[in-house]
């Protein structure tokens, strides 16, 4: 029985993770403390074999001092010899707030913040720090879609037997903020940039013109060469380390011409060598 617990900051989309959850044959539960959380898996584990194979769930700041029982709980669960990982979800600091004034609803640590919602934010983060460097999963949703948050999850826990490890590469904008989420970041603002050239200012990378002009320099053909290099050498690492998502991010300043080219090549690159990849461009429609 594969056990996740789905944890995070409060409004950073634990709700949505669930749904998806569900969809792909997680029987979820929702805010549970964590001192519950192996009683739980003994009931699933004395239910008849094969009935619950895929369990999530939710376990977070909601809890209130029951939460601080957290990690010991964790422990208990894998000295049982259960298969348990943490899913762990995160966002800015500017989206949760927008998120709670879009849905008027209080923060959990108001009352202990003195309704200041940035100071319980700040307190929920520190409580977490822990809870986030244990987590063997880390999704940002700061940017994300509903969709985009779906494929997310689908990609990393979509039963695939023959993949041990998902690698995300995305395309970002500097300009927007450099992505959080990001394992290996590579800065590719030194390339000469399509935005200067009046016919290719408004195509991006996804479009063989701009991806034409962006490699037909020598030093862009050496860089794509020596990436390639680079990630023959770790992923084989992070596999072995038994990493089970890997983000290469590529920034250029708008995140529409270098950066996308370049993403969409290593994306290919990657995926003709038969690993699970999956490609975003996070700020390709930013900026119209």
């Amino acid at each position: 029985m594969k056990f996740l617990i789905v944890t995070g900051l409060s409004g950073s989309g634990k709700s949505g993770v669930v749904n998806v959850l569900e969809d792909i044959g997680f029987y979820c539960i929702d805010n549970i403390p964590p001192q519950l959380i192996p009683k739980f898996a003994d009931i699933c584990n004395q239910s008849k074999e094969g009935h619950i194979s895929k369990v999530a769930i939710v376990t977070d700041i909601r809890g209130g001092e029951f939460f601080f029982e957290f990690d010991k709980c964790i422990q208990s669960l894998k000295d049982s010899g259960l298969d348990v990982s943490i899913l762990f979800l995160d966002a800015s600091d500017d989206v949760l707030i927008k998120r709670y004034k879009e849905t008027r609803r209080k923060h959990p640590l108001d009352a202990q913040a003195y309704g200041s919602l940035q100071r319980a934010i700040d307190t929920e983060r520190e409580i977490f720090s822990s809870v986030r460097e244990a987590a063997d999963y880390y999704i940002d949703t700061s940017d994300l879609s509903m969709a985009q948050l779906k494929e997310t999850v689908n990609s990393l826990f979509l039963d695939n037997p023959n993949e041990s490890m998902v690698v995300k590469v995305m395309s970002f904008g500097f300009k927007y903020g450099v992505s959080r989420e990001a394992d290996l970041v590579f800065d590719v603002r030194c390339l000469p940039n399509p935005f200067y050239i009046d016919e290719l200012k408004q195509h991006t990378g996804i479009e063989s013109c701009v991806r034409d002009y962006v490699l037909q320099f020598e030093q862009s053909q050496k860089l794509l060469e020596k990436l390639e290099d680079l990630l023959d050498f770790l992923i084989p690492l992070y596999i072995h380390e038994g990493k089970s998502q890997l983000v290469v991010a590529f920034g250029c300043t708008g995140g529409k011409h270098r950066s996308v080219t370049f993403a969409e090549m290593i994306f290919k690159y990657i995926q003709d060598k038969g690993i699970s990849c999956r490609l975003c461009h996070r700020d390709i429609n930013k900026g119209k």
